[in-house]
């Protein structure tokens, strides 16, 4: 796995990446960490994995806390960044990587109360520790992002709605961060080959991987998207506050 971002480059930083036991979010922190990041991992309900995932970092040096907390609750949310201060002071970055909605026995509105509600409830818990030159990065879909203009697989869409009604919210603080010197950007890719999601619509609509790779060309796998994660919590803000990673020529407008 290449290293995305210059070693020592954010030494004395601090990231919290929300989902970050595994797939996608793993990854992400790793890069920050390689880079000299101090990170935190957030788990759902995984802790022996985040605890392993954990040790590996602090081989790097940096210094690494695991925090489990539920993201639809409010309270556990509080505790986590209560935790996040009396350990680290401040944010640097904050990764909210952490969606669902397609998973079994949740609620009819599970994915909005997730992709949508928890990302502006970590955002609003968050805010109090980031300060002036830190960055907030929102991790999305092509899927999703450009939901309302290009149709998608219906075993997709209600997680496509939620997260883009958590994109839309979130772009509606974009003002007040950037008055407070907080960066917002958006990080939407193609699938990813390997994630939890692709697995699930796969298993949904067989075939569906392969046929989205032939159209694109490449899918990104779950180590490649997440380097482009890490560079968007460094890289210059694009006016638009948006990266697109992969294809999109078969989405329309942006």
């Amino acid at each position: 796995m290449s290293q995305p971002l210059p070693a020592g480059s954010l030494t004395g930083r601090t990231a919290l990446v929300t989902g970050s036991s595994r797939g996608i979010g793993a990854d992400t922190a790793r890069y920050l960490a390689q880079a000299g990041a101090n990170v935190v991992i957030n788990f759902r309900n995984k802790a022996p994995r985040a605890e392993k995932l954990a040790a590996e970092l602090r081989e790097l040096g940096v210094e690494v806390l695991t925090v489990g907390a539920d993201l639809t609750d409010a309270q556990s949310v509080a505790q986590m960044f209560l935790t996040v201060e009396e350990t680290f002071g401040a944010l640097d970055i904050l990764v909210l990587n952490a969606s669902g909605g397609m998973e079994s026995g949740m609620a009819a509105d599970y994915a909005m109360t997730l992709n949508r509600d928890a990302q502006l409830g970590v955002l609003a818990g968050g805010l109090p520790l980031l300060g002036d030159g830190s960055r907030v990065v929102f991790v999305t879909s092509h899927q999703a992002h450009f939901i309302r203009t290009t149709p998608t697989m219906p075993e997709y869409e209600p997680v496509a709605l939620s997260k883009r009604a958590g994109e839309d919210a979130l772009r509606e603080r974009v003002d007040e961060l950037t008055a407070r010197g907080i960066g917002f950007v958006v990080v939407s890719g193609d699938m990813i080959e390997g994630t939890i999601t692709a697995t699930l619509l796969e298993r949904a609509n067989p075939g569906a991987i392969a046929a989205r790779k032939e159209s694109a060309g490449k899918l990104y796998n779950v180590s490649e998207f997440a380097a482009e994660v890490a560079r968007a919590a460094v890289d210059p803000i694009p006016a638009d506050h948006t990266r697109l990673v992969g294809d999109t020529s078969s989405f329309g407008g942006r």
